[in-house]
């Protein structure tokens, strides 16, 4: 048996992280580790709703790992992506957007849309169910940057 536990991101301004993931993004943060002797933090969030299967082991998590010294990490996109699926993609993106997060593949389809953290880590937004109908300004909307 295997069980698929969290995926690691290591990030450059724990404050900014937090804000983005937690804030701007939604996740909820479950647990904190500050590890004097190793100079880092670890900071495990879970999807709203998530939540409680988190609680119990049960849903993957987020790590959010700050080492104490700074480190130039590179290659960001190299990671590939998280992915989440959200009940309504044009809500959400909007919700981001209204927050400063920009929309790096606008869910132009009605079904996938990207955006990336401050750290560079790509995020790609999947709609649950059949994807929305087209609709405007996200069906014209170009792209931005990478993801």
């Amino acid at each position: 048996m295997m069980e698929y536990l969290h995926t690691m991101v290591r990030v450059t301004d724990l404050d900014a992280a937090l804000d983005f993931y937690c804030h701007k993004f939604g996740l909820k943060e479950m647990r904190r580790v500050d590890n004097e002797k190793g100079r880092f933090t670890l900071v495990f969030l879970a999807a709203p709703g998530d939540e409680e299967r988190a609680r119990e082991s049960k849903a993957p998590l987020v790590e959010l790992t700050y080492n104490w010294d700074p480190e130039v990490y590179t290659g960001g996109r190299n990671f590939g992506h998280l992915a989440y699926r959200v009940d309504n993609i044009y809500q959400t993106c909007q919700r981001l957007m209204d927050a400063g997060v920009m929309i790096n593949r606008p869910p132009r389809d009605g079904h996938m849309a990207f955006i990336r953290s401050p750290d560079n880590i790509s995020i790609e937004l999947l709609q649950r169910g059949e994807p929305l109908p087209k609709a405007e300004p996200w069906a014209s909307m170009p792209n931005t940057g990478v993801w």
